[in-house]
């Protein structure tokens, strides 16, 4: 009797787990379903922030306001709460987050006018790429992503807005997600060069996200919860180099 109640309980036990595994599985495809219909309806996410674009007044006399402009870990910094229940996000700042994730650069390019210029902001930082590199808006060569940067860049230039360049950040297969193979580091260093390259010869401030956050070629453990987006402790690191940027950018 003790036998066949153990191997009911072993039995329950499994088919629990294989439940929980096939739940997760479904709610995984029916995020990604949500996600292809956004895409298929909204291709540049136009709609992700264009109410609260619509309420946001002219800066003020004197503040100089910062877009940061950028895909999952832009958007999810602003999500990381303290301690004490205050935003991660710069507070107290005028700075705008308008990070979407699974974005790329082509569809950040598409919604540049809607969420960068028409803020009036005196700097932007542009972050993205990764995307791109894990193919989520179809392939994407290094020079495609280069003319998005470039693009972005004249683009702000032209209405008197200064550009800070934010690094790839590096992934890892740390956390149990397959992350790696989908972006590789090789394409993250090489366009990383690239983007460094193009900063430097044109006078743009360039945040070595890659460098604070890697252990080797790979997203350092205690930065990610997921091998890819930061956590707090990644998050802390990337604060102060992005107010660095942004200082040189404003000739403070």
């Amino acid at each position: 009797m003790k036998l066949l109640l153990f191997a009911v309980f072993v039995f329950g036990q499994s088919a629990f787990a294989q439940n929980a595994d096939t739940q997760k599985h479904i709610d995984d495809l029916e995020r990604e379903l949500a996600a292809s219909r956004r895409l298929l309806m909204d291709w540049g996410g136009l709609v992700h922030y264009g109410s609260d674009n619509s309420e946001l007044k002219k800066p003020a006399p004197g503040v100089k306001r910062v877009v940061f402009l950028g895909d999952d870990v832009t958007e999810h910094w602003g999500e990381v709460a303290g301690a004490e229940g205050a935003p991660k996000f710069f507070p107290g700042k005028p700075y705008l987050n308008r990070g979407i994730s699974r974005q790329t650069t082509g569809q950040m390019l598409i919604r540049f006018r809607q969420d960068v210029i028409d803020l009036s902001p005196a700097v932007v930082v542009i972050q993205g790429g990764s995307n791109d590199i894990a193919r989520h808006a179809g392939p994407a060569s290094e020079e495609t992503i280069a003319d998005n940067f470039q693009t972005m860049a004249e683009l702000a230039k032209a209405h008197g807005i200064k550009v800070v360049f934010a690094s790839v950040l590096p992934v890892c297969d740390c956390a149990g997600h397959t992350v790696v193979v989908f972006r590789p580091p090789g394409r993250i260093i090489g366009l990383n060069g690239w983007m460094k390259g193009y900063a430097a010869k044109n006078g743009i401030p360039y945040i070595n996200y890659y460098q604070a956050l890697a252990e080797g070629r790979a997203m350092k453990a205690a930065y990610s919860a997921d091998g890819f987006v930061p956590n707090e402790a990644g998050y802390a690191v990337m604060g102060p180099l992005a107010e660095a940027a942004i200082a040189e950018a404003l000739g403070k």
